[in-house]
């Protein structure tokens, strides 16, 4: 077998909302024993691995006000839970205003599985190298979630909690993502480095957004993937670079400072310090990026 820690799906009950609230209703009535699928590509493997092995399976294909996107200049990007990475890495609008988005979609595993996977489910995932959460941190989007208790809005720089674990109670779910436009002159960029070549989870992904006023840096966000607990901002870094003219030698330093203050771990991939080596390697190539499109 090429893949013998994989079985057969176990059994489950496949549920059917047609509305949030119902959703909503059955996450309440289930429990630990729910589950959501929107894309089904972590869950139905992390199902055949016996990791999850939940007794009712909610479906959200059939709720048709989760699928949606839509842009404005005014109030920028919003987008569903049904959104596929392969819309976000291919969409025009996208690669013109949120190329940060596109960058990371597109370094997320293969084609097959971009056209499944959402980007709200490699954010619910949680895990510290999931490619969508950085570029949607230094961009400062948030997060619409509801449940039993409501609506309530959180940053997604907020969203995570630990490897694994975010902010969502087991009643709630996430129905929009809210991206603002960025700051004129904006150049951003996300970069990620892996054992193969593709199809690979990131040792480190830097993600960054840069806004430059006639040479000087005014605004500077950095966000490290799998370089800690959890997707990360590098504020020492950022703070390198803001008010400052940008140039070789304030990148060298803002990227030694990320390099610093990363909090990575060892593990079968990669070790902490190959991992710190590389935040200040791709944190210097993404400022040199973001730069070029800045301005």
């Amino acid at each position: 077998m090429p893949y013998p820690n994989l079985k057969r799906l176990p059994a489950f009950e496949y549920l059917s909302p047609q509305t949030v609230g119902e959703a909503v209703e059955l996450l309440s009535r289930y429990g630990d024993e729910a589950r959501l699928l929107a894309g089904g590509t972590d869950l139905l493997l992390d199902m055949k691995r016996r990791k999850e092995s939940p007794r009712y399976v909610i479906g959200l294909k059939s709720i048709r006000s989760l699928d949606f996107f839509s842009y404005d200049e005014k109030n920028g990007l919003s987008f569903g839970p049904l959104v596929t990475v392969r819309f976000m890495e291919t969409s025009p609008l996208i690669r013109e205003k949120f190329p940060v988005l596109a960058q990371g979609a597109a370094a997320l595993g293969s084609v097959q599985v971009r056209n499944l996977a959402t980007v709200v489910g490699n954010l619910c995932s949680a895990l510290p190298s999931a490619d969508m959460a950085p570029g949607l941190i230094v961009l400062g989007a948030e997060l619409e979630i509801v449940g039993t208790k409501g609506k309530r809005r959180v940053s997604i720089e907020n969203f995570f909690k630990a490897p694994g674990e975010s902010v969502l109670a087991r009643d709630e779910f996430v129905t929009a993502v809210r991206v603002p436009n960025p700051p004129p002159g904006s150049g951003m960029a996300y970069l990620k480095h892996m054992t193969r070549s593709a199809m690979d989870l990131s040792i480190v992904g830097v993600a960054v957004l840069l806004s430059l006023d006639k040479g000087v840096c005014r605004e500077a966000r950095i966000c490290l993937g799998a370089a800690g607990p959890v997707p990360m901002r590098a504020l020492n870094a950022e703070s390198v670079l803001k008010g400052n003219r940008f140039n070789q030698a304030l990148v060298k330093k803002a990227a030694e400072a990320a390099s610093r203050e990363c909090r990575p771990r060892s593990s079968r991939r990669a070790g902490a310090e190959y991992r710190r080596e590389m935040v200040g390697v791709l944190t210097g190539k993404a400022l040199a990026l973001a730069a070029e499109k800045a301005g």
